[in-house]
């Protein structure tokens, strides 16, 4: 090996979990173009879960052009809050402050946002809900406007609310990224019948 010691090259670094879970958003765009089949978008998802290097995770991707990149990729705005749960449990209750962005990563674990008591302040809140081998499962009160999107392969998505919002409510925006998991959605215990 030639060079200074303890330099990598940038292609070479190692490639984090925010990374792997960047590209397969990247993916999931280009799934839903129609840049690439169920079947591509499966077998790279599961090459980005496996992926070491950056310079792995870029050859994923390559072909995609920018318009189906994530807006701001790499860059999180400062009223994001993280929430994770690997090999274990992990959850929000009470009266907590929902920032405007949560990201949520469930990995061989289970997360529970109860947003029942919680202080919501903006109009929209986006939540990136993440479950490899795991599961998130969000508690909204009656009335909220939910919007689910995103992927589940293996696994499943869902949305148990039923009614309508009500005039004026808080948009809660799910975008799910599923891989045998799920991420559901529904009332609180004390509301189910």
């Amino acid at each position: 090996m030639t060079g200074q010691p303890g330099l990598v090259p940038g292609d070479q670094m190692r490639a984090s979990d925010r990374d792997r879970d960047q590209v397969i958003e990247v993916l999931a765009r280009g799934a839903a173009d129609g840049r690439l089949t169920l079947e591509e978008y499966t077998e790279r998802s599961g090459s980005a879960l496996a992926a070491r290097t950056i310079g792995d995770l870029a050859s994923l991707t390559a072909d995609i052009p920018a318009a189906a990149a994530v807006p701001g990729l790499g860059e999180l705005a400062p009223a994001t809050e993280e929430i994770t749960a690997v090999l274990g449990n992990e959850s929000r209750k009470g009266p907590w402050v929902v920032s405007p962005h949560l990201v949520v990563r469930s990995v061989l674990g289970d997360c529970h946002l109860e947003m029942q008591h919680a202080v919501i302040r903006q109009q929209v809140t986006t939540i990136d809900a993440t479950a490899r081998f795991g599961s998130v499962t969000i508690f909204v009160p009656e009335g909220i406007d939910v919007r689910l999107s995103g992927s589940a392969v293996l696994g499943a998505k869902s949305s148990q609310l039923h009614g309508v919002p009500r005039p004026g409510a808080p948009v809660i925006v799910v975008r799910c990224h599923v891989l045998c998991g799920s991420v559901t959605v529904r009332r609180p215990k004390f509301y189910m019948r």
